[in-house]
């Protein structure tokens, strides 16, 4: 109850202060809550807004998916070694910092202008911090674990499956949340640049055409859907945490 109130009244004051800066700045650079709320009801209702929704979303979704199994990968693979550990965590936490709009044309030359391209740029963003957390959770793991499953002579492959995965994955989870944004960001940023398709590029669209009333009716789509996603991973990891501990 409590939790919900406090909710509500960050919202309320949210509200305030976006009203309060709309009579601020004015029409031309932002709209009003409610008719950004009714621009957004509009362009849902829109039959032309589908397909550009339904392409983001296989975009993000097959990126998600890349990101969390590459992730996990060498989260694994770099904590089951201890000298790999050693010398892997840097390079990542170092990759992790680089800029990822600097590595774009990269991606444009390898992958090409469109899908590829965006699922690509999608899962960069992705799967460090998933593989960051995978590695913490390995070496944070309590030894005896490894230690039995290697007196049992079982093969790294189900070391993996059947120890490490169970154990860690409150910790996990917790990277696949911060990886579940970063990864939507990625993917809107391979649309407004390399696609005719999607969410982003009706976003630099509008942002070309300097439609206010679109800028700000998908900017309101993408927070709904990103602050939606991001409550419900963190109720699951809340409650995997609260099931470990």
């Amino acid at each position: 109850m409590i939790r919900t109130l406090r909710t509500l009244i960050l919202v309320a004051a949210m509200l305030a202060a976006w009203q309060l800066l709309f009579w601020y700045a004015g029409p031309g650079a932002l709209t009003s809550p409610r008719d950004t709320v009714v621009n957004a009801l509009r362009l849902v209702s829109s039959a032309s807004f589908y397909p550009h929704l339904i392409e983001t979303a296989k975009a993000f979704a097959i990126a998600l998916g890349l990101a969390i199994s590459c992730g996990i990968l060498i989260g694994f693979t770099l904590g089951l070694y201890r000298f790999a550990a050693d010398v892997g965590e840097p390079v990542l936490v170092a990759l992790y910092s680089i800029p990822k709009l600097t590595l774009y044309p990269i991606v444009l030359l390898a992958f090409g202008i469109g899908m590829p391209a965006k699922i690509a740029f999608g899962a960069i963003h992705g799967i460090m911090p998933i593989a960051i957390f995978a590695l913490g959770a390995v070496r944070n793991l309590n030894p005896v674990y490894l230690k039995a499953a290697r007196v049992m002579r079982l093969s790294p492959s189900r070391i993996a499956a059947r120890v490490l995965l169970p154990a860690a994955i409150p910790e996990i989870f917790t990277g696949i949340r911060i990886g579940f944004s970063l990864t939507l960001i990625g993917t809107l940023l391979g649309e407004m640049f390399a696609s005719q398709r999607g969410l982003g590029y009706l976003l630099i669209q509008a942002i070309g055409l300097h439609n206010v009333r679109m800028i700000m009716a998908l900017t309101l789509l993408l927070v709904v859907i990103a602050v939606t996603a991001s409550a419900l991973l963190l109720a699951v990891d809340r409650r995997l945490r609260r099931n470990m501990f």
